[in-house]
């Protein structure tokens, strides 16, 4: 086989991967959001699991349009249409900037109802910093993903980072008896979508892109680090400040 057919080739199974990863997101928000929020009609019994403001139907669609741009991107790409995906990009980055104030002032309206985070037993001033750090672990992931957009292989994983990195919210919302394990269950379920760009890496790398390795332990170590903050009377005094 010539290098050039060799090149397609990988070319063509690289396009598909992020193709799949994409709709596999896409699915994991869907399953979570399906009876709250893209189904909410059909499910009058989840509306206790719902938050009550309408600001959130604004939230919900910004967060939606970023995760159907996620499945767009990398099929205009397969299709070989960069030069929509270029422009469609700039978009991204402007509804990127959009969820980061929509979802910092979401999380402290959230914070600020008498009964708290919806479904969320743990005090609202100690849980604000787990959605806080997902919003800025977004913006993190997102404005490197803008500042690379001239590397394709480190934008296509920053962009998957962000995108990973909302998943938790969707996952502890999954239909699954198993979640009652709490905080620790949920992250490691959002943990096992970095698994198929481990081992992509691996099998045509032979190692780690530096993307997939020192972000990938960027978001993974927050996790545990989050929920040790938030106890903290430092991160308390603070959320008390920020909520009042």
């Amino acid at each position: 086989m010539s290098v050039q057919a060799v090149a397609r080739q990988r070319g063509s199974g690289e396009r598909r991967f992020y193709v799949g990863m994409s709709v596999a997101i896409l699915a994991a928000v869907c399953l979570g959001f399906a009876r709250t929020f893209l189904l909410r009609p059909w499910f009058p019994e989840a509306r206790v699991l719902a938050a009550p403001e309408r600001f959130y139907d604004l939230h919900g669609a910004l967060f939606m349009t970023w995760i159907a741009l996620l499945v767009l991107q990398p099929s205009l790409v397969a299709v070989r249409r960069v030069d929509v995906h270029r422009k469609v990009g700039w978009f991204g980055a402007a509804l990127a900037a959009a969820m980061v104030v929509v979802g910092v002032h979401g999380a402290l309206l959230a914070a600020r109802r008498p009964t708290g985070f919806v479904g969320i037993p743990a005090p609202p001033a100690a849980f604000l910093l787990v959605p806080l750090v997902d919003i800025a672990l977004f913006a993190f992931f997102a404005g490197l993903a803008i500042a690379y957009r001239k590397n394709p292989q480190a934008h296509k994983r920053l962009v998957l980072l962000a995108s990973l990195n909302l998943l938790t919210a969707s996952i502890a919302r999954w239909p699954l008896a198993l979640l009652a394990g709490g905080p620790p269950v949920i992250f490691l379920l959002t943990d096992l979508f970095l698994l198929p760009i481990v081992i992509r890496d691996l099998v045509t790398r032979r190692r780690l892109h530096p993307v997939t390795l020192w972000g990938g332990l960027l978001l993974i170590v927050s996790q545990p680090l989050r929920l040790w903050l938030s106890g903290t009377d430092a991160w308390l005094r603070l959320a008390a400040w920020l909520i009042g």
